[in-house]
């Protein structure tokens, strides 16, 4: 939803919230748009379906942002493309660590825990080495990528306390925050 805002179609887009889980049946409705059970989904109106946010992201950027959130092929995509990447398998690991915390008591496994811990820390230090040179700069599917990371750490893990050590990571996700897209899509309710 933050790239539909920054190419302004977000509200061209009819959302439909759809509670998934990891151990639960994902929903008939989501299920028959994505055989995965996953979202986000993005279903077209010829009734095609897109699923996967990068696929979904690249897809609105060529039908209404010229190209702008995907650079060419150059140095700049693959350090776009590279941001995106370490963001996205951050995320994934940070939800893994959640599922692995909520297991009860006894059946979580203390090795997967510093494991997925290891992994978003690793992140966070290579993402403040690479996010420097982006502040000021056109915001590209990295930089989305990695907002969405550090603002999942603020939303559910604020004991890992990221900003701590990492000064160009906090700076730039503080001016990328006062972006429209972030504002218009920060999470109020957890329910």
């Amino acid at each position: 939803m933050i790239t539909a805002h920054e190419l302004g179609v977000a509200d061209q887009i009819d959302l439909i919230r759809t509670r998934v889980a990891l151990m639960e049946p994902a929903p008939d409705e989501l299920v028959v748009d994505n055989p995965l059970g996953v979202i986000p989904t993005l279903v077209l109106d010829d009734g095609t379906s897109i699923f996967d946010s990068v696929v979904i992201c690249e897809y609105l950027d060529h039908c209404y942002g010229a190209q702008t959130l995907f650079p060419p092929p150059s140095p700049a995509r693959w350090n776009c493309l590279t941001r995106h990447t370490i963001a996205n398998g951050a995320l994934d690991a940070l939800i893994l660590l959640r599922n692995e915390r909520q297991k009860p008591e006894g059946r979580s496994t203390p090795e997967w825990i510093d494991k997925f811990s290891s992994k978003v820390t690793q992140s966070l230090d290579r993402i403040e080495t690479l996010i420097n040179a982006r502040t000021g700069a056109a915001p590209d599917i990295g930089d989305i990528a990695c907002a969405c990371f550090v603002g999942y750490l603020d939303f559910r893990f604020q004991e890992i306390g990221w900003r701590k050590g990492r000064p160009n990571l906090n700076f730039w996700f503080a001016a990328f925050s006062e972006r429209p897209s972030m504002i218009a899509t920060s999470v109020i309710d957890d329910s």
